[in-house]
């Protein structure tokens, strides 16, 4: 008897730590906002570009608007892939971690330019989509695939993997650290259009 307690006890204690841990429609709509608007940020940032402005470099160790708009597209599917292949089959973070706090964390941090890092090496320009427009329609196409996903997971608070803002991020915030990638390189790009050399046309 007293082993069938403790076996309850456990369900018990698992099925409370998963509803503790359950994605709600306002954060899923959250991050489909957060999806469109930094989607639409992207394609704003580049509208309308001439090759000279597409490929404009501020400085021989900087990128181009051309090669950040490829880091973008290319990082979409790197990071959903990771998302599905990685973080959908770990286990669930540790109870009592304020989920809504690292939600914020990466909301804050992801998009900060102040802190400079290097893309890891898949990640950096080769020209795989071939051109500008061909990095732009993979963008779009891999930002669909990322809603979608969203859409179409409840579980996304119950897997977390280590991450290299030194905590675990739930498949939840993964998505949202894909939206603020994006928003943080749209910033890059229009800190190359600020520059006082970038082309006029």
């Amino acid at each position: 008897m007293n082993r069938f307690l403790a076996v309850i006890t456990v369900f018990l204690c698992i099925s409370i730590a998963a509803s503790s841990q359950t994605l709600t429609q306002a954060d899923r709509d959250q991050a489909m906002k957060y999806l469109e608007s930094t989607k639409q940020g992207v394609l704003d940032a580049t509208a309308g570009l001439s090759d000279a402005q597409w490929n404009f470099k501020p400085a021989p160790d900087r990128w181009s608007v051309a090669e950040v708009a490829e880091h973008i597209a290319a990082a979409e599917g790197f990071l959903r892939g990771m998302i599905i292949e990685k973080v959908m089959v770990a286990p669930p973070r540790a109870e009592g971690e304020d989920v809504k706090a690292i939600d914020d964390m990466v909301l804050a941090a992801i998009p900060d330019r102040s802190q400079k890092r290097q893309a890891p090496e898949p990640l950096k320009p080769t020209n795989r989509f071939g051109s500008p427009q061909g990095s732009l329609k993979a963008f779009t196409e891999s930002r669909q695939q990322t809603e979608d996903f969203l859409k179409g997971h409840e579980d996304l608070r119950a897997h977390a993997i280590d991450s290299p803002m030194g905590k675990k991020l739930d498949a939840y915030e993964w998505v949202l650290f894909i939206a603020a990638h994006s928003e943080r390189h749209t910033k890059q790009i229009l800190e190359v259009k600020a520059d006082p050399n970038f082309p006029k046309k």
